[in-house]
C-alpha cells in the first residue's frame, strides 16, 4: 500500500488548520500530513504540534522560523516528505479552497498511469466560487487556459494550481533546487520543469471555493507579477529535457 502524505503549507491558518487535518485523517484514504508553519504569529504552528500529538504517527510538523513564502515553504515540505518515505505526495492549501473530498479522484488518476495530476479549476468541468467577480474569472481563466498554456507550450489548463499530487519519482526527477520562483508563480514553474523534464501530467475537474476563515493571501497585484514571472520561468528551463532527469532522492 502507497504510503500518501499531504503537505500543507501555512501562515496564519489557526481557523483552519484543525478542520482540514480532521478532515483528511477521517477520508477513506489513509493518509499522513506534513504540516510546514512559517512561524505564524497566530499560533498556528502550536495548533499543529498538538495535532500532531493527538494524530502521533499520521500528523508531523516543520517549523521554519521565518515568513520564507509558499515557494520554499513546499520546497522544504516536498524534501521532508521525500525523507519521509512518501510513495505520492500531495499539495494543498488549509483554507478548504481545495476540498479533500477530491484525494480519491487524484490518487485514482495517479495510480492510472500519471507522473503528476492537477486538480484544475479550468479543465472542462470545473469552476470556480460563483461569487468571484466578472473580471477576476476573465483575468484567472485568461492567465490559466490562455497565456500560461500558449507561452510555455505545456498541457496544463490550470497551471497556478496549488491542489495537486505528486509520484515520488517526479518529484526526485524534478530537482527540487532547480526551482526557486516563490509566490504563486511557484504553481507554474513547477508544472513547467516537470513538462519539460517528460513527465506525464493530467487534470481532473474541481469546483474551487472561496475560503470560509481566514484572509487570501492572493490579490490583483501578486496575480500581474506572476503572469510577467511566466517569461523568467521560460527562459530559466526551456533548454530542460528528460535526460536532466535527477536520479537519488535528497540526502
Amino acid at each position: 500500500m502507497p504510503k500518501v502524505m499531504v503537505v500543507i503549507p501555512t501562515y496564519n491558518e489557526k481557523e483552519n488548520i484543525t478542520a482540514i487535518t480532521e478532515a483528511l485523517m477521517h477520508l477513506p484514504a489513509y493518509l499522513n500530513v506534513l504540516i510546514v508553519d512559517d512561524n505564524s504569529p497566530d499560533g498556528t504552528g502550536q495548533i499543529a504540534d498538538q495535532l500532531a500529538e493527538q494524530y502521533r504517527g499520521r500528523v508531523n510538523v516543520l517549523h521554519r522560523y521565518e515568513k520564507g513564502g509558499l515557494g520554499p515553504a513546499y520546497i522544504a515540505g516536498f524534501k521532508q516528505a521525500l525523507q519521509l518515505g512518501a510513495d505520492y505526495i500531495i499539495q494543498m492549501d488549509a483554507d478548504f479552497s481545495h476540498q479533500p473530498k477530491y484525494i480519491a479522484q487524484l490518487i485514482a488518476k495517479l495510480e492510472s498511469g500519471y507522473d503528476f495530476v492537477i486538480a484544475s479549476r479550468f479543465a472542462p468541468g470545473g469552476g470556480v466560487d460563483e461569487n468571484w467577480s466578472f473580471y477576476r474569472k476573465l483575468l484567472s481563466w485568461f492567465a490559466n487556459r490562455v497565456y500560461t498554456r500558449l507561452l510555455l507550450n505545456i498541457p496544463v489548463y490550470d497551471a497556478t494550481a496549488g491542489y495537486r499530487i505528486w509520484q515520488r519519482a517526479t518529484l526526485i526527477g524534478l530537482d527540487l533546487e532547480r526551482v526557486r520562483s516563490n509566490g504563486y508563480v511557484f504553481q507554474v514553474e513547477m508544472a513547467y520543469v516537470a513538462c519539460r523534464l517528460g513527465f506525464k501530467v493530467a487534470e481532473i475537474p474541481i469546483y474551487f471555493p472561496d475560503r470560509q476563515h481566514g484572509e487570501s493571501k492572493m490579490d490583483i497585484r501578486i496575480q500581474l507579477e506572476a503572469a510577467l514571472r511566466v517569461w523568467q520561468v521560460m527562459m530559466r528551463h526551456r533548454a530542460l529535457k528528460p535526460a536532466d532527469r535527477r536520479t537519488q532522492v535528497y540526502s
